[in-house]
């Protein structure tokens, strides 16, 4: 199956989206399923993992609804307050109709960034896991030395880093970004997500400005701890879906088949456990 293991839905009136802004022109009004439906359908894509946008349970039911309505949906990352006693019951109730496969608090966003060491997440985390749910690490590069020590702490979590930690690619920012990259790659099983990257590049970019982070999370994790993802809506901001897709395949162009398989769909499959989910 050919996955797209990164997309948001979101509707404005539901008011919990404390980033989505007047401002951010392009992805100020709602996107659903009939938006990214003949989106998949041109690229041959048959199914989606949905990622939250909103720092809140009840967007994560929203989701979970969406998920049992359109069968394209196969999972759902959802956010749960991690500090909260109850977070693990909290879990097994969403969890409890099926579609959850993972959770994502956003880290990028938090002021504290020592927030995922607080001794508070602990327990919760170790639900996290126990559940078989999925730590999508929403991190930016300054975050990644913490990452690590987290993953020492719980390495029976699965962890994917989402957008490949959005490296700093318009400034031209490689060395310290692929250097904590390589260590988690070494010292953790993590895995990494292949997008997210063309909003992090210059407004002109091109597939050669992205080929040097592609080429080293290639190099590092390989080809099956990588996972494709579009980030639609968000990657409109600096591509379409349709672009992004072809600059993907020019990206991957040197793989294997069974390494681009498993990029671009197989390792999210296996990751997300989507045959027990769905």
């Amino acid at each position: 199956m050919r996955l797209d293991a990164h997309q948001h839905f979101w509707a404005i009136a539901r008011g919990d989206y404390g980033w989505l802004t007047p401002e951010l022109t392009a992805l100020y009004r709602d996107f659903g399923p009939d938006d990214l439906a003949p989106l998949l359908a041109a690229q041959g894509i048959e199914g989606t993992i949905l990622v939250q946008a909103a720092p809140t349970v009840a967007e994560t039911r929203y989701m979970l609804a969406l998920a049992a309505e359109h069968e394209m949906v196969k999972g759902v990352v959802g956010w749960v307050d991690l500090e909260q006693p109850d977070a693990g019951e909290v879990l097994s109730d969403l969890a409890a109709g099926g579609g959850l496969v993972g959770v994502r608090p956003m880290i990028q966003d938090i002021a504290d960034d020592d927030w995922m060491l607080r001794p508070a997440l602990t327990q919760a985390l170790k639900q996290v896991a126990a559940q078989g749910l999925v730590f999508d690490a929403l991190t930016l590069p300054r975050h990644l030395p913490n990452l690590r020590t987290l993953l020492g702490r719980h390495p029976d979590l699965k962890v994917v880093i989402d957008h490949g930690s959005k490296p700093q690619i318009a400034a031209g920012l490689f060395d310290d970004w692929a250097g904590d990259m390589a260590e988690l790659a070494q010292t953790t099983q993590a895995c990494v997500k292949l997008s997210g990257l063309v909003t992090e590049a210059a407004t002109d970019w091109t597939t050669e400005d992205l080929r040097p982070y592609v080429d080293h999370l290639l190099e590092t994790f390989g080809p099956h701890r990588m996972v494709w993802g579009s980030d639609w809506p968000v990657c409109t901001l600096a591509s379409s879906y349709a672009q992004w897709c072809d600059t993907t395949e020019k990206l991957l162009g040197t793989l294997t088949q069974a390494e681009r398989a498993a990029i671009l769909g197989e390792t999210a499959m296996k990751l997300y456990g989507l045959d027990e989910a769905r």
